[in-house]
Formats: structure tokens, C-alpha cells, sequence
């Protein structure tokens, strides 16, 4: 395994970062327990979780992986092994009004820390980030931003920020980070913390693939000059870049056939490039899994790349993409696609 740190910390992180959204509903306490268990003896002592999973958000099973997270860290007693992330939902709306309506309003993220404590049996969170921003703006692969007459979110990075620094000085939480914000919004609590010494966003949590390369735009300047960390997620694409759609390969419990609705990495343009990106892969002895994730984690801006995976075999392939360091010849055939396919994920 490889390892840095938490941006402006010295909490030592693994590259490869474990996913769990899946655990609860594609996935098992005994499935999640397994991975847990293969990932730590592999080196990964990165985990990830968030109050709303597993994915996709039911009031039925909204925070069973924070559950199984948690169940395997009073069994085992590797709460000093492992550095976890955990995640509040933003803006409200019709999938999360069963965990909340209120937002990041009031005492919300008291009451968001402390439930998420006893669900993971733990006394602290590592690292706590907002889910999504609660403004209205283009998140999830909308590709440009507009503004929307019905936005009446008003400004509050203070607001939060102060509300994080109380979990803070309480003990619960070490430190905090964002996740699916773009570059106004990353700068606005930049600007915050700064001006009114409050505590400052370490990372950002985007969707970043060979798919979906958006962040290199504005973000990467912000996250490199102001050393906010990416933990990138989605880096297989929804599995999409394990190339097993196209070659028909896909088991029945694959997360496209089970939610088809998450369309967001099966346009003809993504399949397209897909394709092109499987030719690389091949023609350089490597699986398209294995030059996804490694294209993914020796970015300069990456901090960690969150894998998921449904089965161990998955997860090996996975944590073992740490060992590939692609090529320079790789890198500029990689970059002809993008080239000539770019985002086509967003």
C-alpha cells in the first residue's frame, strides 16, 4: 500500500480508500465485515461511509452501513487502525426528507454527528464532511450551472462552519471536508475560515474517472493552491470501466442492472470511450480496472481514491491497481480519447 497524509494533518492515509455504499443493500453485515477485514490486511486503513447510505437512500435502510461499519469495529477493536470519514446529506429533498428537512439549519449537525456516532460505536469521527452543497447548483453530473428563481438558500458557510467547530471542540469530530462542491463554494468556506479563524475544509469529495474529468477544470487549481485533498470517488464509473457491461460479463447483482436509473456513466459517448480506453488497457497488458484506478490515484491533486466493490474479488483487483503506475505513452494515449471524447460522463 501507499500512504500521505490528511491535507494539513499528519493522519496517515492509505492511497486506496475503501467504499461502503453498498453494504446494506447490495451487500451484507457478514460481505462488509469481509472487506473490512481483506482491506486493513492489504494496508487500506482508509474507510468511508455517510448518513444516507447505502445508496440508493430508502428510510428502510438509510444508515445500515454506518451500522455494519460499526458492529465490525466493536468485534474486532480496530477503531485505532482505521481513519474514517463519514458524511451530513446537503440541501434537502424528496430522497432524504426521511433523514431530514432541515438541512444544515440549527442543530442539525449536532444531532447528524451524534446519531452517526452510535451507529459507527464510536466516540469520534476523523474526518466529517457535507454531503453536497445545500444551494441550489449543478452537482451529480449536470454539466452546466443555472441559476434557479426558486433558490432560497441564503448564505451560511459561517453558519456551518462555526456548527462544525462546536463537534470539533467536543471531541467528535477531528476534522472536515466537502463533497460533490464546486470551486465558489470551496472558496467561499476558504474565505471563511480564514477571515474569521474558523476550522478549514481538508478535502473535497468529487466524482472523478476517466469517464468524468471535470475536476481538472477550476478545482484542480483550487485544490492544489489551497491544498484541499480530492478523495476521488466513482473512479470505475459506476463499474462501467471494469469494461464488463460491454463484454456482457456483468453479474445480476451489478449496480447498472440492479438501478438502472443511474445512467449517468451509459450514454453512447461513455461506451464509446470505454472502448477506446479497454484498447489502451489491452494493448499494455493491464486490465481497464487496473488503468482506471491507477490513472485515478497518481493524480496530483488526489489524496485517495475510494474504490467499492460488491464481492472480494472485485476488491482485490481494486487495491491491487496501487502497484500500476502508468506510462507516459499510456498517459498521452489516455489524454488522445479525452481529446477527442471529453466528459462525456457529465
Amino acid at each position: 500500500m501507499k500512504y500521505t497524509t490528511l491535507p494539513n494533518t499528519d493522519i496517515k492515509v492509505s492511497k486506496i480508500c475503501l467504499g461502503t455504499m453498498t453494504w446494506g443493500n447490495q451487500n451484507t453485515e457478514t460481505e462488509g465485515h469481509e472487506q473490512l477485514d481483506y482491506a486493513l490486511d492489504r494496508g487500506v486503513n482508509f474507510i468511508d461511509t455517510a448518513e444516507m447510505y447505502p445508496v440508493p437512500a430508502s428510510p428502510e435502510t438509510q444508515g445500515a452501513t454506518s451500522k455494519i461499519i460499526g458492529t465490525w469495529l466493536h468485534k474486532t477493536g480496530h477503531r485505532d487502525k482505521v481513519v474514517l470519514a463519514s458524511k451530513i446529506i446537503g440541501r434537502p429533498g424528496d430522497y432524504t426528507a426521511h433523514i431530514r428537512t432541515t438541512g444544515l439549519k440549527g442543530n442539525s449537525i449536532q444531532e447528524a454527528v451524534e446519531a452517526e456516532l452510535k451507529r459507527l460505536q464510536t466516540d469520534y469521527i476523523d474526518l466529517y464532511q457535507i454531503h453536497w452543497p445545500e444551494r441550489i447548483t449543478n452537482t451529480f453530473g449536470v454539466r452546466d450551472y443555472k441559476p434557479d428563481p426558486d433558490d432560497e438558500w441564503k448564505d451560511n458557510f459561517n453558519e456551518v462552519l462555526q456548527a462544525l467547530e462546536k463537534q470539533i471542540k467536543a471531541g467528535k469530530i477531528r476534522y472536515i471536508g466537502m463533497s460533490n462542491e464546486k470551486a465558489w463554494g470551496a472558496m467561499r468556506y476558504m474565505q471563511e475560515s480564514k477571515v474569521y479563524n474558523l476550522p478549514r475544509m481538508l478535502t473535497i469529495q468529487n466524482a472523478y474517472s476517466l469517464l468524468n474529468r471535470v475536476f481538472e477544470g477550476d478545482m484542480a487549481e483550487v485544490s492544489l493552491r489551497e491544498n484541499i485533498g480530492l478523495l476521488a470517488y466513482s473512479p470505475m464509473a459506476f463499474g462501467v470501466l471494469s469494461a464488463k457491461y460491454i463484454k456482457g460479463t456483468a453479474a445480476d447483482n451489478a449496480r447498472l442492472k440492479l438501478f438502472p436509473r443511474f445512467a449517468r456513466y451509459s450514454s453512447e459517448q461513455c461506451t464509446e470511450a470505454t472502448k477506446k480506453y479497454l484498447k489502451i488497457a489491452e494493448d499494455h497488458h493491464m486490465t481497464l480496472a487496473q488503468m482506471s484506478l491507477a490513472f485515478v490515484t497518481q493524480q496530483p491533486f488526489v489524496t485517495s481514491n475510494i474504490i467499492g466493490a460488491t464481492s472480494l474479488k472485485q476488491l482485490k483487483e481494486n487495491i491491487d491497481s496501487i502497484q500500476n503506475t502508468l506510462s507516459d505513452e499510456v498517459l498521452n494515449q489516455i489524454n488522445v480519447v479525452h481529446s477527442a471524447i471529453p466528459n462525456p460522463a457529465t
